[in-house]
């Protein structure tokens, strides 16, 4: 009895390879880079629906007159970022170790590794660059007016941002652990220590103790790196969600158009 053959099962539209028009020409890779980069996307897409969140984020109205005064924020959000990751580079060499190894780590850095000089440069004016933005941003936001009903939860966590901002800056500046950052802590932390009711239980936390030692260096470089930034982060990302969904205020000179509506029922 002769055997049957089945037939074989259809393959999948994407599977079998279209046919070639005649005069059509052959796909450029960049082309095709293109087109696997869109099915990537669409393929991410499709489980995740992250185009959703990134349109609702993106795409929102935007008042008349806004200017170039509304990026700051923006800015500095970047200039956290870029302390972000070079503080990251520097810490694979950076050694808190105050019997000699942070300072000479950090001469390390700069005069044998690669690059090195360069990164410690952006992030140490790029401390500076995020305070003096940080402070515009705020600036602008008071003159605006953009701290009032329904904004009021997003000025508080802005408050609580440039705060931390100048803890990490202040905390990042004894790492290096030379003579001049040694002392300008030791003056900054007993200032603190001044505070009413705090302000000596914030002075021993902040020098792991009664006195400067190596507890110091260890507790700044904690604080530095894991503590602040994780803060920062957290509350940025909150900030950020109260822009998208409150949106911008216009500036102060810029009146509201009544509708047409109106103003006809008043004639």
């Amino acid at each position: 009895m002769p055997k049957l053959k089945l037939p074989a099962p259809p393959l999948p539209g994407k599977l079998n390879p279209r046919p070639k028009r005649p005069g059509s020409k052959q796909q450029k890779p960049l082309e095709v880079a293109g087109e696997a980069g869109i099915t990537i996307v669409d393929w991410v897409d499709e489980r995740t629906s992250i185009t959703g969140a990134a349109r609702w984020a993106m795409f929102r109205k935007v008042p008349k007159g806004t200017n170039w005064f509304y990026t700051l924020g923006s800015a500095t959000m970047f200039a956290f970022l870029s302390q972000a990751v070079t503080g990251v580079f520097l810490a694979m060499y950076y050694i808190p170790d105050a019997s000699g190894g942070a300072y000479e780590s950090m001469r390390r850095i700069n005069d044998e590794v690669f690059l090195g000089e360069l990164v410690h440069g952006m992030h140490r004016w790029g401390s500076s660059v995020m305070v003096i933005l940080i402070c515009l941003h705020m600036a602008r936001t008071f003159f605006f007016g953009a701290y009032k009903y329904p904004r009021e939860l997003n000025w508080v966590i802005g408050v609580a941002l440039l705060v931390l901002t100048f803890a990490m800056a202040f905390t990042g500046y004894l790492l290096p652990f030379d003579q001049r950052s040694f002392w300008a802590t030791v003056v900054g932390v007993n200032i603190n220590g001044t505070g009413p009711l705090v302000g000596p239980y914030l002075s021993d936390f902040l020098r792991g103790g009664p006195e400067f030692t190596a507890t110091t260096l260890s507790r700044f470089y904690a604080i530095h790196m894991l503590l602040i930034p994780g803060a920062i982060a957290a509350l940025m990302g909150f900030h950020l969600y109260l822009v998208a969904k409150l949106g911008t205020t216009a500036p102060p000179w810029i009146r509201a158009e009544k509708p047409e509506a109106l103003r006809e029922e008043r004639k």
